[in-house]
């Protein structure tokens, strides 16, 4: 069910408006193993959501030890989303995120969950987040200064463009509006680094209870390992026109970008 009004034109979700390769800040190379040009991308990273769709969360809550969305709501809390706020959530998945925020919304609030995937958006709906609409980030389907906050939870390895959908981020928001980017980021140490590639890469995939869900965990993790740097993530926030860019870093992989739109 798609319960807000979005523009026709910018509901494509197979071709994302982004830069040409030669001046796209992707967030990762592309990974030969699982495909071989944008377009591949777009497309086996879909298919591999919708397969891996029913066995997401249970898989996320083994990987996370139970604890993944009472981090996600403290973050949310942190954050500052408040009752009435009008929140946009991309790449929201199976919903965990949204559902959070609209207990924090309440009824004078709104809180729309847009994802790429039929597969995990159909989740996010049997879990109970009410408004969905399929899209991307690099291309949102809504208007000018339409939200007051938005969030992205462990999502932007799989844009495009990063410098095209901050752009399309920071053009949703009103002005005094606020992004939230939670990300898992390389541990510095190579102690740490080798730790988390065996739990990710070797140790998370046998949770899956299909081959696909396997391969999106090893994936999930190829794209974690081959990450630009925080300092890139931060200065295409700055370039697409946001303020007060920050990082804050939980437990040495867990990575809060935020910025806020400049009031008028």
């Amino acid at each position: 069910m798609v319960c807000y009004e979005v523009d026709p034109l910018r509901m494509n979700t197979d071709s994302p408006s982004v830069a040409t390769p030669e001046f796209r800040r992707a967030p990762h190379p592309i990974l030969p193993a699982y495909f071989s040009d944008e377009p591949g991308r777009i497309e086996r990273v879909r298919q591999l959501f919708d397969s891996a769709a029913s066995d997401y969360d249970r898989i996320n809550r083994l990987m996370s030890f139970g604890s993944g969305a009472f981090y996600r709501g403290d973050a949310l809390r942190r954050f500052g989303i408040s009752p009435g706020d009008r929140v946009l959530d991309v790449g929201s998945g199976t919903g965990v995120i949204a559902k959070l925020a609209q207990a924090l919304v309440g009824n004078e609030g709104l809180v729309v969950a847009l994802d790429p995937s039929a597969g995990m958006l159909a989740q996010a709906r049997s879990s109970g987040v009410r408004c969905i609409v399929p899209g991307r980030g690099e291309r949102l389907p809504f208007a000018d200064a339409t939200f007051d906050r938005l969030t992205m939870g462990y999502a932007l390895r799989h844009v495009a463009d990063l410098d095209t959908a901050f752009a399309e981020y920071r053009r949703v928001l009103r002005p005094g509006g606020r992004v939230l980017l939670l990300e898992i980021t390389r541990p510095r140490s190579d102690t740490g680094m080798r730790a988390l590639r065996w739990y990710m890469h070797k140790l998370v995939p046998r949770f899956a209870r299909s081959g696909d869900a396997a391969e999106l965990m090893r994936y999930y993790w190829e794209t974690i390992e081959h990450c630009v740097p925080p300092e890139t993530i931060l200065a295409s926030l700055s370039a697409a026109g946001f303020a007060t860019v920050r990082r804050e870093v939980r437990l040495s992989i867990f990575s809060e970008y935020s910025a806020s739109v400049t009031a008028a």
